[in-house]
């Protein structure tokens, strides 16, 4: 069986933090850490290492630039370590909170311990979920009192007996029933108890798309995931029903149609496959709190796009922004330009993708759409432009955006503009534009250049006084000038194409869309079954909500 047999974590300084060893002898973190280091960035999530003995196979993840390793001496299934290290890092987000900081692993090591040792026994993983670890892990001001007390110190343990029959004799503090025994659900935990009953369903997508010179797109997907926050006492049993917007038309029944947009589903272990296959509903009791219910990923071109140059036959791409790149503007070419536009579409799609039915509530936020948020509809927001430039480039004689604001960052070696939210919405339909002149680095060419134009010009020629050829001289003055407008033309195509080298050959997009999804993915309908629930009284209603959000983090690419 494949076991765990270290954890060690390093802060973003590669200090270390937590060395934690399961079972065996594994190479210590000061071996491990220079090793890791030394492999070219981007590093893999598994690496092997061949100069320890034995060979060590090394699993790591980063999250809040925290350092997660995981060595290995045998040969391991990979999925599960790293799944392992993606666990831990939950467990420790829904004890100290999140963004998971250095500081707080320290300053909180009594409850890190305690995760550590719960999630893995001697190496065989035997708790997974973070939300019944609430159950078995002790928090507050007395972890530490109560944890001397089970081993038995002097002065410190209730469970030590007063009487002189039962003195050294080391006894387990008594624990409640519920706490021993765990919960009968392995993903809730027990005894979940609010005031208000609350259940909220966000979706976000983040998109990845290739636009080609002539802006057909090459590829486009969009990565979804589905995030559920439960916040309601007892057991529920709850069936989510999803729509495609209309897209999947002809697929068969709407389960079909579902599988023919998400793609390479993955569930949490509290979903019901079954009612997935058959007929498409998500069936499920949840964890207790926030949660990744599914993840999911959607071809936007579909899957019989044809593969041609032609532009006329190629599928239509339905984005809230697209951009435009032209190089080689200019007298000297060393001029480029972006164009940023907003289709009209875009805003209706997205008012379309909230006009939604669902539920009775009547609270603003929730599945019936009101007549304010059928008006206002979704906007672009955070818009940013980022255009990498070649490395020999030495500076930008002008950069001229006509929205935003731009500028050059040399570490970085790209151009960044930005839109403020604000502004987007007085973007005409002409767009808004980038006009940008770099200046490449000063070569000997143009210093000769420069040192012919600073002499007087003149050419010596020897000539006779003869009156009966008068146009001799003018023929040869003339001489000089002519060449001099052929070589200015050379080096006017010269400057041309050396200036080519430093036009930029890409562009990446990024926003944030608020109640838009690129697939056309909505909710339609979210119910609680009363006759599986248990502790959940039939006059309770929880308040139902769902929010959509797409985003682009420099993931639509479009190249010139």
């Amino acid at each position: 069986m494949a076991t765990i047999e270290a954890l060690y974590i390093f802060d973003e300084h590669n200090n270390l933090i937590l060395n934690n060893v399961y079972t065996g002898r594994p190479p210590p973190p000061s071996t491990l850490l220079p090793l890791y280091l030394q492999q070219p960035s981007p590093r893999p999530s598994l690496t092997y290492i061949t100069s320890t003995s034995p060979p060590t196979l090394l699993f790591s993840i980063i999250q809040d630039n925290l350092l997660f390793l995981s060595p290995s001496s045998s040969d391991t299934e990979p999925l599960l370590v790293l799944e392992f290290l993606h666990r831990v890092a939950d467990a420790l987000e829904e004890f100290l909170g999140s963004p998971l900081l250095a500081s707080r692993i320290t300053a909180s090591y009594d409850v890190v311990a305690q995760v550590v040792a719960e999630m893995a026994d001697a190496g065989i993983v035997c708790q997974g979920e973070a939300n019944v670890l609430r159950d078995v892990v002790e928090t507050g001001p007395g972890v530490l009192d109560n944890i001397l007390g089970k081993v038995g110190l002097p002065g410190s343990s209730p469970g030590l007996g007063a009487t002189p029959s039962s003195a050294g004799i080391l006894q387990r503090p008594q624990q409640q029933a519920l706490s021993s025994q765990g919960s009968a659900i392995p993903w809730r935990r027990s005894n979940v108890r609010h005031t208000s009953n609350e259940l909220y369903v966000d979706i976000v997508e983040s998109l990845s798309v290739t636009l080609a010179p002539s802006g057909r797109p090459l590829a486009a997907f969009a990565n979804g995931s589905i995030v559920f926050t439960s916040k309601v006492s007892g057991i529920p049993d709850l069936n989510l029903n999803l729509s495609t917007g209309g897209k999947g038309a002809g697929m068969g029944n709407r389960g079909d149609q579902l599988r023919s947009i998400m793609e390479r589903v993955v569930f949490h272990p509290c979903v019901r496959l079954n009612r997935w296959k058959s007929d498409g509903a998500i069936s499920f009791v949840p964890p207790d709190g926030r949660f990744a219910l599914c993840g999911y990923e959607a071809d936007l071109l579909g899957p019989g796009s044809p593969l041609t140059t032609d532009q006329r036959s190629a599928p239509k791409l339905d984005l809230p922004a697209h951009i435009e790149m032209s190089t080689g503007l200019g007298a000297a070419g060393n001029e480029f330009e972006v164009r940023l536009t907003l289709p009209s579409s875009t805003r209706s799609a997205a008012v379309a993708s909230l006009q939604s039915s669902l539920g009775n509530s009547s609270r603003p936020g929730a599945f019936r759409s009101t007549s304010g948020t059928e008006n206002k509809g979704p906007a672009v927001e955070e818009l940013t432009v980022r255009i990498p430039i070649p490395p020999n480039t030495r500076n930008f004689s002008d950069i001229r955006p006509t929205k935003g604001e731009a500028h050059w960052s040399l570490v970085d070696s790209c151009v960044e503009w930005k839109i403020p939210s604000k502004e987007v919405a007085t973007i005409s339909s002409a767009g808004a534009v980038l006009r940008c002149a770099v200046q490449g680095p000063v070569s000997d060419e143009d210093d000769e250049a420069q040192d012919d134009t600073a002499t007087n010009g003149m050419t010596a020629t020897t000539y006779d006084y003869d009156d009966d050829a008068p146009s001799s001289y003018q023929a040869q003055s003339s001489a000089p000038a002519s060449r001099s407008n052929g070589a200015g033309e050379t080096t006017g195509r010269a400057r041309v194409d050396k200036n080519r080298d430093l036009m930029p050959t890409a562009a990446m997009l990024s926003f944030s869309v608020k109640g838009w999804l690129a697939s056309g993915l909505k909710v339609e309908s979210l119910l609680v079954d009363t006759k599986k629930s248990k502790g959940l009284g039939a006059e309770v209603k929880p308040y139902k909500g769902v929010k959509y959000l797409t985003v682009s983090k420099d993931r639509i690419e479009a190249r010139c």
